[in-house]
């Protein structure tokens, strides 16, 4: 066996379990469900106990400390938001207590061009306005100051976690869910790579049954990230057949985390959203605590747009945490402090570029940073 990396060393114990002495032979499985294994990487073939104390916590610290030496990528990926807001450094520039009414007014309209909707923009405005004439704020460098200090209290006020919180026994499964076209395929893809390149042990579950070429696309982010997946056979195998299988085989074979991919689905279809229901309780009778996250995809450049799309989610399953995408391609980076307000449901990845390594741990203050540079 390969040696284990050393900043692996904290999350393995110092003896690794030895594999059970029976396997599960392939007449336990369904038959209509095919399990590919594809490219294990050597090193990555240790099969844990599933009550490990604190495998989890270090992962999400280890993935929190990389993102944080990727702020750059953060940073770059939300140049367009900060150009639309980049005004508000020149009105402040010159800013005097007379003209504080205009200012907040062409400031307020700054954040709500940016997508922060009008309930938080105003908001923001006459908690601005309120310490000005409070004798507060006295210069334009500390009116920016409390405007970045009051986006970041909507960010973290809701003490939504930010960080995956996966519990303390193996294997933690996450669902991922949302619309047709909102990325939600490529970002469960981009996770596994972020996983893996951490050294877990991830298999995938291509739970997207009504689109052709959904189980073709997972498959080729399994190659690419050395991960196994289970998929279906046919055109007409339940979702939640695929998943419960694929949460079956991680547990039975020591997996740290399953992956399930659903089908996208317009937040109106009724039936459609019913079926998530299922995938979620086909789920739950292999791991009675199983899914740890079920994690909703957004697109962000759909603004305020994508605010009913996650209500409805979230009254049909319990969203967990959202996964923003595309907003490198969009100006309406005020989105994020919208739907985190409006929820309470925390942003755990946003998505910022096109590169399998642009899927960031969302970051708060790093956020406010890159916005308001």
């Amino acid at each position: 066996m390969a040696a284990v990396p050393p900043r692996l060393a904290p999350l393995l114990s110092s003896t690794i379990c030895p594999p059970p002495a029976v396997l599960p032979t392939p007449s336990e499985f369904n038959p209509p469900v095919n399990l590919h294994r594809r490219f294990r990487a050597a090193g990555h073939r240790f099969r844990c106990s599933a009550g490990q104390t604190g495998f989890f916590t270090r992962l999400g610290r280890l993935i929190k400390e990389k993102a944080k030496s990727d702020v750059e990528k953060i940073f770059s990926g939300f140049s367009k938001t900060r150009d639309n807001l980049a005004v508000i450094d020149e009105l402040l520039l010159y800013w005097n207590l007379a003209d504080t009414d205009r200012v907040l007014d062409e400031l307020e309209e700054a954040l709500l061009v940016s997508d922060f909707g009008p309930k938080i923009s105003m908001k923001i405005v006459d908690s601005l306005r309120d310490d000005i004439l409070a004798g507060k704020l006295k210069s334009g460098n500390e009116i920016k100051e409390a405007l970045k200090r009051s986006v970041l209290n909507l960010l973290t006020g809701k003490n939504g976690k930010a960080d995956l919180q996966l519990g303390f026994r193996k294997p933690a499964v996450i669902m991922i869910v949302g619309v047709n076209g909102g990325g939600k395929t490529t970002s469960l893809g981009k996770l596994a790579w972020r996983l893996k390149s951490e050294g877990v042990k991830v298999l995938m579950a291509a739970g997207d049954t009504f689109r052709a070429a959904a189980s073709e696309q997972l498959e080729v982010w399994a190659e690419r990230t050395g991960s196994e997946i289970v998929v279906a056979e046919g055109d007409k195998v339940k979702a939640s057949l695929v998943l419960s299988q694929a949460v079956k085989k991680g547990k039975d074979q020591g997996y740290d985390i399953v992956l399930c991919d659903t089908s996208g689905r317009l937040h109106t279809n009724y039936s459609l959203m019913e079926e998530l229901v299922s995938c979620k309780k086909s789920v739950a009778k292999i791991i009675p605590w199983a899914p740890n996250e079920i994690l909703l995809v957004l697109d962000g450049t759909t603004g305020l747009n994508m605010l009913p799309q996650a209500r409805e989610f979230n009254e049909v399953v319990g969203v967990t945490g959202l996964i923003l995408t595309k907003l490198d391609g969009s100006a309406r980076g005020g989105c994020v402090v919208s739907v985190v307000d409006e929820l309470g449901i925390p942003v755990k990845f946003i998505g910022v570029g096109e590169g399998v390594d642009d899927l960031q741990p969302f970051e708060a203050e790093a956020f406010v940073n890159a916005i308001f540079a």
